[in-house]
């Protein structure tokens, strides 16, 4: 068969680096973190022996993507299978005592600089080849163990201890099948870890784990249909795809058809890294602008512990410390458009996209709105009629007397109504911070305009017009 021409996957695998990295390390990037002296990621395959006390993850994950292959198509085409993922790697610390012996320590202090005892991770790819859109192969990879060591000096030379990786050897069954489904080809890729000896404790489960395991696959002669937004023609057998702990979306430049990522977490077709963003932070759902922030209120002995951590945690320090102003405010914020008109579809003339100077129209201390043909307005009096949503908050609102603070209009052209209740001895402070309750039209029953006169006391209002 001929062999598949490359296809630039650099794009590709900068998204999925970032799936392989999710939950690496968790700010504050430190080994004294206890939430980083038992890491969690996605896409963990654990090993299928392992005892219930191991806790070990499934040892499974499998996809289902459609493709469609062109009427005049010479062949049904194929698809080169690329799968990678993690390999736990132990780093132990090793001191040399006077007489020769080593002893495994926690930390050493070296030249000045702190070496810890600590896991870090070898990035794994196992190339499947090319393979045939048809019929089913059955392959099994083993991905080698090993040890190696670093030697430690002094500032004069003297060896002082070592660092020595190990890793445990990896064994891992990938196959595939691919059946005609309305027209199209359905291919399904089902990857196992197939560890073979027994795992009794949590450490040797993840020793013996894929971490991060995801999939890349390239089609020549035939095209991915997308799953998440498939044709009208292709959404039955859409419908029929399986995924179990990997979910298949088209990856690459947008509008490409020719490649799929089968991640362990669900994503949308062609997922992007923003363009604001400087680098990885590996933290769970991370937000750039709140996690550099924070790494910069660190001290220098929590950032020193974070460099000695792990080289990726000292590439984050470093790099936040170097972040300049305009760097910082380019993680701010951007306003996108979900419809892809691109970057001119909110352009406002440099103003904000709401300003109430930009927009002297609008103006919440003084708009009303019609309820039941009464305008409400600011200082007007209303019963809550909570109707809309199912909050089990708005079972002490309702009945309720309040005062409208604002009313206000947001940019779908939605009418909110601004509210305090008379009765809450805070009331006054919620106007000063202007924390108030948001309540639709429909749920408000304006009260007559003497309702309450003569008193300002909420016990008094409450007498006149009970609930």
């Amino acid at each position: 068969m001929t062999p598949v021409t490359p296809i630039d996957l650099d794009p590709v695998r900068e998204v999925a680096d970032a799936v392989l990295y999710e939950g690496y390390l968790l700010y504050p990037y430190r080994a004294s973190s206890h939430k980083n002296q038992s890491r969690w990621q996605f896409g963990v395959l654990g090993p299928p022996a392992a005892a219930p006390a191991s806790f070990a993850e499934d040892p499974g994950m499998a996809m289902q993507c459609l493709l469609a292959v062109p009427a005049d198509a010479p062949g049904p085409g194929e698809v080169t299978v690329l799968l990678r993922f993690l390999q736990h790697q132990v780093r132990q610390v090793l001191r040399r005592d006077a007489d020769g012996a080593e002893t495994a320590v926690a930390e050493l202090v070296v030249a000045g600089r702190s070496v810890l005892t600590w896991d870090e991770a070898v990035e794994c790819e196992v190339d499947l080849g090319a393979l045939p859109l048809a019929g089913s192969t059955d392959q099994v990879r083993t991905v080698a163990g090993g040890e190696e060591a670093e030697i430690l000096t002094d500032a004069g030379g003297a060896v002082v201890g070592r660092i020595v990786r190990g890793r445990d050897a990896l064994t891992v069954r990938v196959r595939t099948r691919v059946e005609e489904d309305d027209g199209l080809l359905r291919l399904s890729v089902r990857v196992d870890n197939e560890h073979a000896g027994a795992v009794a404790d949590k450490d040797a489960a993840i020793h013996a784990s894929l971490i991060g395991t995801h999939l890349l696959l390239q089609a020549r002669g035939a095209a991915f249909v997308s799953l998440r937004e498939p044709p009208r023609e292709a959404a039955a057998a859409a419908a029929r795809c399986e995924q179990r702990r990997c979910w298949p979306v088209l990856a690459g430049p947008k509008g490409s058809t020719d490649t799929v990522l089968g991640a362990p977490i669900i994503l949308y077709d062609h997922p992007e890294i923003a363009e604001q963003s400087t680098g990885a932070l590996f933290d769970s759902t991370e937000i750039d602008e709140i996690l550099t922030l924070r790494v910069m209120t660190m001290t220098e002995a929590e950032k020193a512990e974070a460099r000695a951590t792990d080289p990726r945690a000292r590439e984050i320090i470093d790099r936040c410390d170097a972040m300049a102003p305009g760097e910082l405010q380019q993680l701010h914020g951007l306003l996108r458009d979900p419809q892809g008109r691109g970057p001119d579809a909110f352009d406002t003339g440099g103003a904000p996209w709401w300003d109430p100077a930009a927009d002297a129209s609008v103006s919440p201390e003084s708009d009303s709105v019609l309820v039941d043909g009464v305008a409400v307005a600011k200082g007007s009096l209303v019963r809550v009629r909570p109707r809309r949503r199912a909050d089990a908050q708005d079972l002490f609102f309702a009945g309720q007397v309040a005062r409208v603070t604002a009313v206000l209009s947001d940019v779908d052209g939605g009418v909110h109504v601004a509210l305090v209740l008379v009765d809450d001895p805070a009331a006054d402070l919620h106007d000063w911070y202007g924390r108030y309750f948001y309540f639709t039209p429909d749920e408000l029953e304006p009260l007559p305009g003497d309702f309450g006169q003569g008193s300002t006391d909420a016990t008094q209002v409450r007498k006149e017009n009970p609930s």
